[in-house]
């Protein structure tokens, strides 16, 4: 019955979809030719081979999800993936990471008929669902169709539990469908249990990003724009990653505060969403800092304050060069973002008090002291110019936070060995 009631809902909100998808359409023209795939329309798929559908909502659950898809490459080249995201930023990064090696759609608005024909047009034999990402109509319609439903990396914070406790009944039958829950920690594991979870679906894994790997052209080009942007040593660079409105006005600040102990330090702000970057590039100017766009590909002089990182898929590499970064989302309540990928590099963290979404980890790094909580541009400031000054300390940190990226590596072998059961099941 809740399923009815949350299902007529949405047949009332499809025109507010529709009109909000062909909106973002037009400000966007990547969107512009596939918006319809929101609604289910989209080419049909091969039925010669096996399909599995692997479902991201942005970048940080493709990110999670790229040690899995490789592997699911290796393991069964026989098998379509149909990698499927609901964000521009998460289509971009699929398409640089994996170019024409997987099947990208934008994944359907969870609407009976959407979903159905989105089923029909991929028979798939198996669905991962990356994260938290659960649509009630989605998982009713792959149960009905015997399609396994596996959430891989799943997390569930107690700000979730809440929302979802609100609908108990509704919530459980949902769960029933779902083949196995993948946590990434004791906690997330208890949550779905506390939610009607079976125990016997459930596995504690660890997190998946933890198994990513740096590529050696990666880390060579890391390498290279290092020496070119620091003008070989002779600057430090600080990288403001992921950074949310309210954010980049403090780390200006801070810069400035950090600029007179280090006049040369050069700033990279990467906004986490690019309809962003133009705004940010016209505070910069307000502030009156120099800054070049890294989508003009400039080459950085000493005269360079800023350089926007306005460009799509870089963030991984702009991690790989820099020596301190900060993590945004953090500063403002949205919860963080992911701190793994600078500890894989082992890079000198710094964040906001704002973690609730990462708790674990964030938890994990704090222990070892890889990490560093600020709450102003002041402090701000003064760790990062700690950090600077003080090259034992910033190896320390460096060593630390790596420490806890590479000890904590082993849950896509945990999560493997269950996609292998449903697929070779099958």
């Amino acid at each position: 019955m809740l399923r009815l009631f949350y299902t007529v809902s949405l047949y009332f909100l499809t025109p507010f979809l529709l009109l909000r998808t062909l909106l973002r359409a037009i400000r966007a023209s990547q969107h512009g030719n596939r918006w319809y795939q929101r609604f289910g329309f989209i080419p049909k798929i091969p039925s010669h081979r096996q399909v599995v559908w692997i479902h991201c909502v942005s970048v940080g659950e493709t990110l999670a999800a790229v040690p899995l898809i490789k592997k699911i490459q290796t393991d069964y080249p026989d098998r379509i993936l149909v990698v499927t995201t609901t964000t521009l930023t998460g289509s971009e990064r699929v398409k640089s990471i994996f170019s024409d090696d997987v099947y990208h759609v934008y994944a359907p608005y969870d609407l009976p008929y959407a979903v159905r024909r989105f089923l029909k047009q991929t028979h798939p034999s198996l669905v991962i669902i990356m994260e938290t990402e659960l649509w009630p109509n989605m998982i009713h319609y792959c149960s009905h169709a015997n399609i396994p439903v596996v959430v891989a990396n799943a997390r569930m914070s107690s700000k979730s539990l809440k929302g979802y406790k609100r609908f108990s009944s509704f919530t459980v039958s949902m769960l029933k469908k779902i083949s196995y829950v993948i946590a990434q920690y004791d906690n997330d594991g208890k949550n779905f249990l506390e939610l009607g979870l079976p125990e016997s679906k459930l596995m504690i894994a660890g997190n998946i990003k933890f198994d990513s790997s740096l590529e050696s052209d990666l880390v060579n080009k890391a390498s290279k724009l290092k020496a070119e942007w620091s003008d070989v040593g002779q600057r430090k660079i600080f990288l403001a990653a992921s950074t949310h409105f309210g954010e980049d006005e403090i780390i200006l600040e801070a810069y400035k505060q950090i600029k007179i102990s280090h006049p040369e330090l050069l700033l990279i702000i990467v906004p986490r969403h690019p309809e962003r970057f133009n705004s940010v590039a016209n505070l910069f100017s307000r502030h009156k800092l120099s800054f070049v766009r890294r989508s003009n590909n400039p080459k950085i002089t000493i005269n360079d304050q800023i350089l926007l990182g306005d460009t799509m898929g870089e963030l991984m590499l702009f991690y790989g060069l820099c020596d301190v970064t900060f993590v945004g989302g953090s500063l403002v309540p949205v919860g963080g973002h992911s701190l793994i990928e600078p500890a894989i590099w082992g890079a000198p963290i710094i964040s906001g008090p704002f973690l609730h979404n990462f708790l674990d980890v964030s938890k994990l790094l704090k222990n070892v002291e890889g990490m560093a909580i600020c709450k102003d541009s002041i402090s701000i400031a003064e760790t990062v110019s700690g950090i600077l000054k003080d090259a034992n300390k910033s190896k320390r940190m460096g060593n630390a936070a790596k420490l806890i990226a590479d000890s904590n590596r082993g849950a896509l072998e945990k999560i493997t060995k269950i996609i292998d059961s449903e697929i070779l099941s099958q």
